[in-house]
């Protein structure tokens, strides 16, 4: 899955810059590749199978001897898991609540990360991507959470997920970053000016 591009990220970074102009917040944005490999699923799913499924013919009809079953059980945990690392698979495999869990877990640790706790005012704003899990989360610092609720950017989330999904990462964050400056400039208007931290996009490969 192919992140942005130089030219795109320079995309990304002037909007933000745009953005600020007009407010005191300080938007950061991330785009992560993934939010984990997920590597212990696919083991997880070769060992149950390998497991049952062999164990399940042997009950069912008899025919392996004790030998047979144990071979046969070591062999189909080694194809599985090579069939199941494969990434349209792998996938599947994955429950959605998981991915999600995964997902969110690495924007909150982004939003420390890139000190977006210690802005003046406590005005921080993270703009996050997951592209494999097709995530999307905006978290504020309490300085924007006190004077807008959170269900103030539901809408501009789930419109961004969706360009997500189509593939359309770069006219999404451009979109998102814009919707969030006109919420912004309106309940957090610039009162003096400043760039407390980068405006350029974190891309986590």
């Amino acid at each position: 899955m192919a992140l942005l591009s130089e030219y795109e990220q320079r995309q990304v970074a002037q909007a933000i810059a745009r953005v600020e102009r007009q407010t005191d917040a300080e938007l950061v944005t991330v785009l992560a590749a993934r939010a984990d490999d997920y590597a212990y699923i696919p083991l997880l799913w070769a060992s149950l199978l390998a497991l049952v499924v062999p164990g399940v013919v042997h009950y069912a009809s008899g025919w392996m001897n004790m030998h047979s079953l144990l071979l046969t059980q070591w062999v189909s945990f080694v194809v599985l898991c090579l069939v199941f690392r494969l990434p349209a698979l792998t996938s599947y495999l994955i429950p959605r609540s998981v991915r999600h869990w995964r997902a969110s877990n690495l924007a909150r640790r982004q939003f420390l990360e890139q000190n977006l706790h210690h802005t003046v005012g406590s005005t921080g704003v993270l703009i996050f991507v997951s592209e494999a899990e097709r995530y999307v989360e905006i978290l504020v610092d309490e300085g924007i959470s006190r004077r807008l609720d959170n269900q103030a950017w539901e809408t501009i989330v789930s419109t961004f997920t969706a360009q997500v999904k189509q593939g359309q990462t770069l006219a999404g964050f451009i979109a998102c970053i814009e919707a969030c400056g006109e919420l912004l400039k309106e309940h957090v208007p610039l009162t003096h000016e400043r760039n407390e931290l980068p405006n350029r996009l974190v891309v986590l490969a």
